[in-house]
C-alpha cells in the first residue's frame, strides 16, 4: 500500500494513481515487493524540525527516508519538504513534478539497498533514478 498525507500544508499530488503504479514497478524491477510506504509533504520547517529530532542534523533537506523493511518487504514512512522540491526544481531547470518524482524515487531507492554517500554510490543512485524517471 502507497499513501500520501500533507502534514501542515496544502498540497495536491497530482496522477496518484500513475505514481502509485509506477512505484510498485520500479520495486518489482529490483526483485522487492511493497510493503506499507507512508508519504508524507511538508515544509522546509517541519522536516528540519524532524531532521534535528529524529537524525541530529541541523541542516534542510528534501527527503527524510524512515526503513522499515524486512527482508525485502519494502515499508517507510518518507517525508519530503515540498518546499525543497521547488528550489531544487529551479536550480536544475526541471519541472516541479519531475524533481518530486525523483526524489520520491530516491526514497524507494535506498530502500531497495542502493545508497548515495560516496562519489561511486552517488553516480548509481543517480543512474536509477533516471532510469526509474523514464518508466513513469
Amino acid at each position: 500500500m502507497i499513501s500520501f498525507q500533507n502534514l501542515s500544508i496544502p498540497f495536491k499530488l497530482k496522477e496518484k494513481t500513475k505514481i502509485k503504479l509506477w512505484i510498485k514497478t520500479i520495486i518489482d524491477k529490483e526483485k522487492h515487493t511493497l510493503g506499507t510506504i507512508n508519504y508524507m509533504f511538508c515544509n522546509d520547517d517541519e522536516l528540519l524540525e524532524i531532521n534535528i529530532k529524529h537524525l541530529n542534523h541541523n541542516t534542510l533537506t528534501d527527503i527524510i527516508t524512515f526503513d522499515y523493511t524486512e527482508d525485502k518487504k519494502i515499508s517507510s514512512d518518507i517525508f519530503i519538504s515540498v518546499d525543497r522540491v521547488l528550489e531544487n526544481a529551479k536550480k536544475f531547470e526541471v519541472t516541479f513534478e519531475e524533481e518530486l518524482r525523483r526524489v520520491m524515487i530516491h526514497g524507494v531507492l535506498h530502500l531497495c539497498g542502493y545508497k548515495d554517500k560516496s562519489k561511486p554510490d552517488a553516480e548509481l543512485m543517480r543512474k536509477k533514478e533516471n532510469w526509474a524517471l523514464k518508466l513513469f
